[in-house]
């Protein structure tokens, strides 16, 4: 019989990062790139924090799902003022774990709630809409670049 512990290290398949993007700066629009160097404060030349904020992540997954309960067609992962966009893992599975992303390696450290400027950029109901989907907050354990393309896993 397989353990719980087990079973929450097991998953289907790695994920993958889809997008990366940056703002230098508060209020800054965001912009998209192929690469980044994580360093020990979050994205270099990103307005982050060290600290267990230092780089924000969302699930592909969760932005047509964010489109569907606003009654709109898609929603750019710019608007959602995240990091990184992953896909084909679950990171709320990945709570409390270290994970690596290309040469690096964070520790997810809880869920991002939305920002108050969901509703501003979203329009009605923006906020609630992201509530529960608005991805993961994590800091950083070991620094290293990371590109689009990279697989997303559990670090040993």
């Amino acid at each position: 019989m397989v353990g719980l512990r087990e079973m929450m290290e097991r998953h289907a398949r790695a994920g993958r990062v889809d997008w990366i993007g940056l703002r230098g700066a508060r209020r800054e629009t965001v912009r998209a790139t192929t690469t980044a160097e994580i360093d020990e404060s979050g994205l270099v030349g990103d307005h982050a924090r060290a600290g267990k904020r230092a780089v924000t992540l969302i699930q592909a997954e969760h932005l047509p799902v964010i489109a569907d309960l606003l009654n709109r067609g898609p929603v750019p992962p710019e608007i959602l003022r995240r990091n990184i966009v992953v896909s084909g893992i679950n990171l709320a599975a990945l709570r409390k774990e270290r994970v690596q992303i290309g040469d690096a390696v964070l520790r997810i450290e809880g869920p991002c709630p939305p920002c108050s400027r969901m509703e501003e950029y979203l329009g009605t109901g923006g906020y609630s809409a992201v509530r529960g989907h608005g991805g993961y907050y994590a800091s950083v354990e070991i620094p290293g670049a990371v590109r689009v393309g990279d697989s997303v896993t559990l670090a040993r």
